[in-house]
């Protein structure tokens, strides 16, 4: 069912309504169609909503300025429109920030957390690198970004050999607003203050997953986000970037199922 709620949010939701209910949160750029990958491997025995940010894909432009609690928000309206209480949540890169935040903010809504490719503190050479790029996309659109980005989220071999994929994701990124997209860029540049070492401590299950080549979201991170959640799990992809969701399905819904079934999760 694909649908759009009052805020202008486009969503999709698909899978049995008895069903425990996860929600996929896409990236920066990016936008729901990222989950196309995924959603196969989760339908069976779950309710997939997957749904666009704000200023990206079919959804509204932000109605503030953008920031995690205004994401957050967006995320429990959502789930108020589709009458699902609560709710595993995914989120990739800038999503995986959103769901940080919102089970700060939605603690008894959050089931569990799947966190996949998402940043914690940077080195202050990491923050000068990400602050430039706000500045060039603001300056210049998201085009004078996307190249590089497909660089650091793809092994050089995938790019070489799925000139489809590239394309499919470099026309999602240009696809974005350019006096939006920068806005919400700066977001993931500059929002992970408030979810590092978050008082009350996050408590749902967790999975923190990254690739080892993913060098702005790697293994370090990934630690540390899990050190801040009680008996979070680990998991470091060999071989693989940002997105490994679209290069290597496989390595990246087994694990995501097999956790999600070991939780036993009630709709």
């Amino acid at each position: 069912m694909k649908g759009t709620a009052p805020d202008g949010t486009a969503y999709e939701l698909v899978g049995s309504p008895s069903a425990p209910v996860v929600v996929l949160i896409h990236g920066l750029g990016l936008n729901k169609d990222c989950w196309q990958w995924m959603v196969p491997a989760l339908t069976d025995g779950y309710r997939v909503l997957r749904y666009d940010l704000f200023g990206h894909g079919e959804s509204s432009a932000p109605p503030d300025e953008p920031s995690l609690p205004l994401f957050s928000a967006q995320l429990a309206a959502l789930l108020d429109h589709c009458a699902i209480s609560r709710a595993a949540i995914a989120g990739f890169s800038l999503g995986g920030m959103i769901a940080r935040r919102f089970a700060q903010d939605m603690p008894d809504r959050t089931q569990a957390l799947v966190l996949l490719h998402t940043p914690h503190k940077r080195d202050d050479a990491a923050q000068a690198a990400i602050l430039k790029r706000v500045a060039q996309a603001r300056d210049e659109g998201p085009q004078s970004t996307v190249e590089a980005a497909l660089e650091r989220w793809f092994t050089a071999p995938f790019r070489a050999d799925n000139p489809e994929v590239m394309g499919l994701v470099r026309s999602w990124v240009t696809a974005n607003k350019k006096q939006i997209y920068h806005t919400v860029y700066r977001v993931l540049a500059t929002g992970i203050d408030e979810i590092v070492a978050p008082q009350p401590a996050l408590s749902c299950p967790a999975l923190v997953l990254t690739g080892d080549e993913d060098y702005g979201n790697g293994p370090e991170m990934t630690r540390a986000i899990a050190a801040e959640i009680s008996g979070a799990q680990v998991l470091v992809l060999k071989g693989l970037r940002h997105m490994a969701l679209a290069e290597a399905p496989d390595a990246v819904n087994t694990p995501i199922r097999q956790f999600l079934d070991s939780l036993a999760l009630s709709p």
